[in-house]
């Protein structure tokens, strides 16, 4: 069970990829303190520990029930995570995942259920919104300086993670795609700017069957693409903005905005929700171009594990945390809506919603 003083005992579940920016976030820091790293292949769990004086390497299973473990923190392929974090609950552990929260929101809903009853919290990425990019667009949009938001559109295209990844299959099955892959950040930053999704409806396709990897010891293997790799949508949010969302792994070159907000009296240019940083551009009404916005809110040289840190720091305060399990929970269901608006041709209701999380005051 989590500890009542010191810093919060951290497992990290999954030795992959990304593991690296979040270990270079949580070294050193005193909130928290990584004394596991888990993997089923133990050799890489090893060579993470290697740089962590203290922390050990074993098991997701070993690490899920260890005394001294506190919090896991879920790094596995998403198709993994509903499993990992059930264990994790079921051990009396708090949990901060990589997004998806989980492969569908019935698997979330049971994770989070099963977290309540424990009186344990669920923390998940993205974490980019509490950077100094989301949290200046949103400090500028609290202010007014746009007017009432009329409209959004988030964009994000590319041709392909098969171009960079060695082993990039798990994009291109259930749980992966540019809507699950991508999506979350687009959408986190566009419910944390204009409030939850009521409604959704888009179309998608699956231009290519196969893809062929294209780095690595692996290059020139071919794989089945099992999802839509093409999004695109339309969400009316609780307010009353709408949203146009686009997602793709089938755009060579775009030059598409990453996120625009127009309002009633100008319009927001916000950076790539995928970074914490990057320039916020003003357009008032009636001025003839736009002006760079300083920065005014978020986390300073923020990285990969923020959100784990503020979830620290919340348990510790006794105050609800901001990459919170709801947040995921409601990005997902409106991702998996979107899906079915796309299967069926019909505008869907999303039946969850959430809390604006807390704005972050200028940090660092």
């Amino acid at each position: 069970m989590a500890a009542d003083r010191g810093p919060l005992r951290v497992a990290v579940v999954g030795a992959g990829k990304i593991s690296g920016a979040y270990l270079r976030t949580l070294r050193g820091r005193p909130e928290v303190r990584v004394v596991a790293v888990a993997d089923l292949d133990r050799g890489r769990a090893r060579q993470a520990v290697a740089e962590l004086p203290g922390a050990r390497a074993e098991t997701p299973a070993e690490a899920c029930a260890a005394e001294d473990v506190d919090l896991v923190l879920n790094l596995t392929v998403p198709a993994a995570h509903a499993e990992v974090a059930l264990a994790a609950i079921a051990g009396g552990k708090h949990v901060y995942g990589e997004k998806p929260l989980a492969a569908t929101t019935a698997e979330a809903r049971r994770l989070l259920t099963a977290a309540e009853r424990a009186g344990l919290r669920v923390g998940c990425a993205p974490d980019t919104v509490l950077g100094t990019g989301l949290q200046t667009a949103r400090a500028v949009l609290d202010s007014g300086a746009i007017g009432r938001p009329v409209a959004a559109t988030a964009f994000m295209v590319t041709p392909g993670h098969e171009l960079w990844h060695p082993d990039p299959e798990f994009y291109y099955r259930p749980g992966g795609g540019p809507l699950f892959d991508m999506g979350p950040y687009h959408l986190t930053a566009l419910v944390t700017l204009l409030g939850p999704v009521r409604r959704v409806t888009g179309l998608a396709a699956r231009p290519t069957e196969r893809r062929t990897i294209a780095t690595g010891p692996r290059a020139g293997t071919t794989f089945p693409v099992e999802v839509d790799t093409h999004v695109t949508g339309v969400l009316e949010h609780e307010s009353g903005a709408l949203s146009t969302l686009l997602m793709s792994f089938d755009v060579w070159g775009g030059r598409l905005p990453h996120i625009e907000l127009y309002g009633s009296a100008g319009s927001l240019s916000v950076p790539d929700p995928n970074d914490f940083e990057g320039p916020v551009g003003l357009r008032r009404a009636g001025e003839p171009g736009w002006e760079s916005v300083p920065v005014l809110a978020g986390h300073r040289g923020a990285g990969r594990g923020c959100g784990l840190l503020d979830l620290a720091e919340a348990l510790a305060a006794g105050e609800p945390h901001r990459a919170g399990g709801e947040l995921a929970y409601h990005v997902l269901d409106t991702m998996e809506s979107l899906l079915t608006a796309a299967a069926t041709g019909r505008a869907v209701t999303v039946a969850s919603s959430c809390a604006r999380p807390a704005a972050v005051p200028l940090q660092g």
